[in-house]
């Protein structure tokens, strides 16, 4: 089974990227099997593209219907991810999470 199967939800729109230091860049968050893709589709704006092995572990914070993930990256990066709708943003970081390994409960066996 490959990991694009277990994906939830592909593709949010919406999604508000923001990271120290640079200016805050809101497009379509993509998950494929390989990376985390944010897009904001306009010129002139910076793409996001995370190798899933770059990534070296999640938090999840939720306020009201707005989930938040912040992500830690293996090169020490810190990128915090605002994604519209708790099932959407859920959905997201379990499909992180179970590609990574890092909740070893949610691991498949392939």
């Amino acid at each position: 089974m490959e990991f694009a199967e277990l994906i939830k939800t592909p593709r949010v729109d919406g999604v508000v990227l923001r990271r120290p230091f640079l200016p805050t860049v809101e497009g379509t968050l993509c998950l494929t099997g390989h990376h985390l893709i944010l897009s904001s589709r306009q010129d002139n704006t910076e793409e996001l593209w995370l190798l899933h092995a770059n990534i070296d572990a999640i938090e999840k914070r939720f306020v009201g219907s707005l989930g938040t993930i912040i992500v830690k990256c293996k090169d020490l990066r810190v990128i915090q991810l605002d994604i519209p709708g708790m099932e959407e943003c859920l959905n997201i970081a379990s499909s992180i999470e179970i590609n990574n390994g890092i909740n070893p409960s949610m691991e498949i066996d392939l």
